[in-house]
């Protein structure tokens, strides 16, 4: 196999032009409670004068709440989840925040999406439920440094989580405004969906070359003289990553598409279980994608580093 990384321009030409017609962008964004408080001044000299240091070179801070209590813990995992999902389901774009989804994907993403912010809302209530419990232990913890002033009466609307769906795409009463001042934005934005192209196949380079990576050295390695832990994610994750890819596929990297396919036979049919019994099996599957990896580790070594022309705004 080749050890280029990426594929000629005319295929990644026809990738971008590909996702720019079937993708949107969204943004995800948060409102979360802060549980730090920056030290004032009079507390940072007197907790500085107890080391013998000068308050304006400390720098201390407080922690409002014991963010280790269950119904916190919930809350924040949600923040979490939110964002492996919206990950699963989009390509990175070159402009900070911003995702891309396929366009028929746009309503169960709403769907979800309005899903996981009812479902954050109740996880709230219940830790607005234990607030005052939580707000007392902050104040025995926090002695002379607690000050009621810092928590606000509830904790109900200070948690959220918002979506949307920013256009990227040039404006359309350019084409009349200004004829040459559009064609200039529709290069940027090709450009960028040129770029995007590129990330996405990075993207999917690295996340694969990890997994089979893993994978192979939970198969072939010892610890102590014994095989090392085997546990069904390292499996589950590969399966994982083959739907996602069928799902984004821009198809703009033959190599890298013969080599996920390549991947999925390997595994296919086989159950975890299978391999913790055989030892023969564990070492053929391991042999047949330490193949894969070594292709993959010259990808992500050897691959090109292509200029993006930006035109300017």
């Amino acid at each position: 196999m080749s050890t280029t990384m990426l594929s000629e321009p005319p295929n990644e030409s026809r990738a971008a032009e590909r996702l720019q017609a079937t993708m949107c962008a969204t943004r995800i964004g948060f409102v979360w409670l802060g549980t730090r408080k920056t030290l004032s001044s009079s507390q940072k000299a007197q907790a500085a004068e107890s080391f013998g240091a000068a308050g304006e070179y400390l720098s201390a801070g407080k922690k409002l709440l014991d963010t280790r209590h269950p119904r916190f813990q919930a809350v924040n995992a949600l923040k979490g989840q939110i964002r492996k999902y919206w990950t699963s389901l989009s390509l990175p774009y070159p402009e900070p925040g911003i995702r891309l989804i396929r366009r028929e994907s746009v309503d169960p993403f709403q769907n979800q999406m309005q899903y996981f912010e009812e479902e954050l809302q109740q996880a709230v209530r219940l830790l607005d439920e234990e607030f005052a419990n939580l707000q007392a232990a902050a104040q025995e913890r926090l002695g002379e440094l607690y000050n009621e002033a810092d928590y606000p009466d509830s904790l109900v609307g200070l948690f959220h989580v918002g979506w949307e769906f920013p256009n990227v795409e040039p404006p359309h009463y350019l084409r009349q405004l200004n004829p040459e001042l559009y064609e200039q934005e529709a290069r940027r934005v090709q450009a960028r969906f040129d770029e995007a192209v590129q990330l996405a196949e990075q993207a999917f380079v690295e996340e694969l070359a990890q997994l089979v990576s893993h994978l192979t050295e939970r198969l072939s390695g010892h610890e102590d003289g014994k095989r090392k832990v085997f546990r069904d994610t390292a499996v589950g994750n590969l399966q994982e990553f083959f739907e996602r890819f069928r799902l984004l596929n821009i198809r703009s990297n033959d190599q890298l598409d013969d080599l996920v396919d390549q991947c999925q036979q390997i595994v296919t049919g086989i159950a975890p279980q299978q391999l913790r019994s055989s030892s023969h099996l564990r070492q053929q599957v391991a042999t047949k994608l330490s193949g894969v990896q070594s292709v993959l580790d010259g990808l992500l070594i050897d691959r090109p580093r292509r200029q993006i022309i930006r035109v300017p705004k």
